[in-house]
């Protein structure tokens, strides 16, 4: 029993050990200036900046516990994979065709139920998209309602 009491000791001082050394490893957490933000009706806005904008804009509110690794790693991982699909931040510099399309992929994203991403909603309650909200999104994407066949959907 007393070698048990050791090792776990010792397992204790590693882990706190490599917890400290980790919390050196350097995590940007940037705002790039806002280079032609999003318009949109209120709601939208209202709807996106709420769910959205913390990892599809350069106006990311970085919480506390986006300082402390391993978790940092992980949320300026998903800021920056986020701001690279779409980024609300530059979007009067995406061509209207490719406004469109990002308005219908993140539809897509939203009424498949990836898109908050779980995690986020457990973080962020306000994130949740009600149906009010959902409803607001589709509209705005000009995707069909449920049960509707539009242009693009399979036979």
């Amino acid at each position: 029993m007393k070698q048990f009491g050791r090792v776990v000791k010792w397992a204790a001082i590693a882990f706190c050990v490599a917890f400290i050394a980790i919390q050196l490893v350097p995590v940007s957490r940037t705002n790039p200036p806002v280079e032609g933000d999003f318009r949109g009706s209120t709601e939208v806005v209202s709807v996106l900046r709420r769910a959205c904008y913390d990892c599809h804009s350069n106006q990311t509110v970085w919480p506390w516990y986006s300082r402390v690794a391993p978790v940092s790693w992980v949320i300026a991982h998903d800021v920056t994979e986020g701001r690279a699909e779409l980024n609300f931040s530059t979007w009067d510099q995406l061509s209207t065709e490719k406004q469109a399309k990002a308005m219908k992929e993140s539809w897509k994203e939203v009424a498949e139920g990836e898109m908050p991403t779980w995690y986020y909603v457990v973080l962020h309650p306000e994130a949740r998209l009600s149906a009010n909200d959902q409803s607001v999104l589709q509209a705005w994407s000009g995707s069909p309602a449920a049960g509707e066949k539009g242009e693009d959907d399979d036979d």
